[in-house]
C-alpha cells in the first residue's frame, strides 16, 4: 500500500504525512481502521518506533483514534486541531501567526470593552489581571490565569458573537499563550514588560478610553512577537510538541 520511505526529512515526519494525504484524499475513510503496526513497518521500512511516533502526531492532530485492543481508526472530519507539532521554523511561523490574529480581535475587544464594560465586568478584569502574578509568585507559567485576563476582556463587550469565537478558539490562543509566556519567562524583563503591558490594557479599559485600549492591546501584541523573534532556535525545538485543540476549547 505504501513505498518505503527515507531522506534527509525526519522519519516520523515523512510517515504522518503519507497518512495524513490518505485521510485527507479520503482514502482512508472515516471509520476506517489503519494497517497494523508490524504492517506499517513492513510497508515503509521504519522503526515501531518511527510508527508509533507518527501515529501519536495523526492522534493529536484529530485524525485518529486508537482503539483498546482493535487498533487505529480515521476519526470523523471535524475541524481539526492547529498542529504546532512541527518542525521548529513551521512552529515559530504558527505562533506568529496566532499573534497576528489576537492582535486584531483582541485590539477590537478591548476598544469595545472600554465603553461598555460594566462594574462588575472591571471587577472580573483586575481579579483576573491579579491573579496572573499570583500564579506566577507561586511558581506557575500563568497560561490559564493570562488567557482568562483576555477572555474577560472580551466578554465584557457583549458581543455574543465575539465572546463565542474567543471560546472557540481558546485552545489556539492557550497553545499560543503557553509559548510566549515561555519565552518571557527566560528573562525578567519580559516579564515585567508583559505585566506592565496588562496593566496598561487594563487601566484604559477602566478610564473608558477605548483608543487608548485598542492601542495598548494591539501593542502587547507586537512587543510578544518582538520577543517571540528574539527567541533563539533552541527554543522553538523546545516548543515543537505543543497540543493545540479546537474542539477542547472552552
Amino acid at each position: 500500500m505504501f513505498s518505503k520511505v527515507s531522506g534527509p526529512v525526519r522519519l516520523a515526519d515523512q510517515v504522518a504525512s503519507i497518512l495524513s494525504e490518505e485521510i485527507e484524499s479520503g482514502r482512508l475513510a472515516e471509520g476506517d481502521q489503519l494497517p497494523t503496526e508490524v504492517a506499517l513497518v513492513k510497508q515503509l521500512g521504519v522503526s515501531r518506533t518511527v510508527v508509533r511516533e507518527a501515529l501519536s502526531r495523526l492522534r493529536n492532530a484529530g485524525l485518529v483514534e486508537p482503539r483498546q485492543g482493535l487498533g487505529v481508526f480515521v476519526l470523523p472530519r471535524r475541524t481539526r486541531p492547529l498542529d504546532l507539532e512541527a518542525e521548529a521554523a513551521d512552529t515559530k511561523a504558527k505562533v506568529l501567526q496566532i499573534v497576528e490574529v489576537r492582535r486584531g480581535m483582541e485590539g477590537e475587544a478591548a476598544y469595545l470593552a472600554a465603553g461598555r464594560a460594566t462594574p462588575r465586568d472591571l471587577a472580573r478584569m483586575r481579579e483576573a489581571f491579579d491573579t496572573i502574578d499570583s500564579a506566577v509568585a507561586a511558581g506557575g507559567d500563568g497560561v490559564e490565569e493570562d488567557l482568562d485576563f483576555h477572555r474577560s476582556i472580551a466578554e465584557s463587550t457583549g458581543n455574543t458573537v465575539m465572546v463565542s469565537t474567543v471560546r472557540y478558539l481558546g485552545e489556539v490562543l492557550r497553545g499560543g499563550i503557553r509559548v510566549t509566556r515561555a519565552n518571557e519567562a527566560r528573562r525578567d524583563d519580559f516579564i515585567e514588560a508583559v505585566r506592565q503591558e496588562h496593566h496598561a490594557i487594563l487601566a484604559a479599559i477602566e478610564a473608558g478610553d477605548a483608543e487608548a485600549a485598542r492601542a495598548a492591546a494591539r501593542l502587547h501584541l507586537r512587543q510578544a512577537a518582538s520577543r517571540l523573534q528574539d527567541a533563539d532556535d533552541s527554543f522553538w525545538t523546545r516548543t515543537e510538541d505543543v497540543d493545540v485543540d479546537l474542539d477542547a476549547a472552552p
